[in-house]
Parts: structure tokens; C-alpha cells; sequence
């Protein structure tokens, strides 16, 4: 186990593992919260996500042009 302090602002650091990250923070109770790694997606963007058939379609193509298939 690792403890730590906040500074007088109420900062932690992680140290350089979680440099330059972002995070989402879920307050679990009074003296517990949760530190998830995010990705965010631009809103313009997210619509894509919400569309699975989409999104499939979208992959599939990256792998067609990763493996050189494209049509004329």
C-alpha cells in the first residue's frame, strides 16, 4: 500500500505513470473515491459511438484498408 498527501489546494499527484491523463472521479462515500482513466470523444464524433452498425461499418473499412483491400 501507498499513501500520499494533498497539497494545501487539494491536489494529489500519481506520479509520472499518470502524467498527462485524464481522469473521470467517482465519489464511493465520505472517504472513498474512485480514479478511472477517460477518453474523451468529440461531440461532433459521438454519434458514432451510439450507432453500432456505424461504428461496425467504420471499423470494417479500417481493416480493409489496412489489410489493401479498396474498391475502384
Amino acid at each position: 500500500m501507498l499513501t500520499k498527501n494533498t497539497d494545501s489546494r487539494g491536489r494529489l499527484a500519481l506520479g509520472q505513470r499518470f502524467a498527462n491523463q485524464r481522469f473521470i472521479v467517482t465519489e464511493m462515500s465520505e472517504t472513498e473515491i474512485k480514479l478511472e482513466v477517460a477518453c474523451v470523444v468529440p461531440a461532433r464524433e459521438a454519434w458514432l459511438y451510439k450507432n453500432r452498425i456505424a461504428l461496425d461499418s467504420v471499423r470494417r473499412g479500417i481493416e480493409d484498408a489496412r489489410a489493401g483491400r479498396f474498391s475502384q
